[in-house]
């Protein structure tokens, strides 16, 4: 399904397509554990320690928005700018440890990433992508700190990597790929 943004409002077009999380791992890290992709279709929260686990964890968010307005990211794209007209999908990453850890990994989507929001203020603008099956708990404290590191892989474009230390609530990033060629 496409969905047009205009001036805040969601205009649907009809055509099922997503871009999906295909996978991730880890390779390395100060405990251990897995990658999971969650289902947000069974009603899921995230934020405010609501794992607290040492896995890495992705969901899929909105899918096939056109964007009415350029969108700036804090990684990737040219100029970190990604143009209105655009078709996205949009990916929510995070690790939500019970006590300080750190994490190297990765996660892989089926089209190309285009960039990433890190920080506070661009997770902010772009919340009109959440998935409306998800609870976002703690907004204020969601983004990464300086010695944290997000980005896309210079070898395959379909994945991002991950290094980052996290303890209380742990750290997110929303990641932003193209309409799944797939589809």
């Amino acid at each position: 399904m496409f969905k047009w943004i205009f001036a805040g409002a969601l205009v649907s077009l009809a055509g099922p397509a997503v871009a999906t999380t295909l996978g991730g791992g880890i390779t390395d890290g100060t405990q251990q554990g897995v990658f999971v992709k969650l289902d947000p279709s069974t009603g899921i929260a995230v934020g405010n320690d609501t794992y607290q686990s040492n896995n890495l964890y992705a969901f899929d968010e909105d899918q096939n928005i056109r964007l009415a307005a350029d969108l700036r990211v804090d990684v990737g794209a040219h100029g970190k700018v990604i143009p209105s007209g655009t078709v996205i999908a949009s990916h929510y990453v995070f690790f939500d440890p019970l006590h300080g850890a750190a994490q190297r990994g990765y996660v892989e989507f089926d089209a190309a990433v285009l960039g990433i929001a890190t920080s506070r203020p661009t997770l902010r603008a772009t919340d009109f992508l959440v998935n409306t099956n998800v609870t976002y708990l703690n907004p204020t404290l969601r983004g990464l700190e300086w010695e944290d590191r997000v980005w896309i892989d210079p070898d395959n474009p379909y994945r991002i990597r991950v290094d980052w230390q996290a303890s209380t609530p742990g750290d997110y990033v929303r990641v932003f790929t193209a309409l799944s060629p797939g589809v």
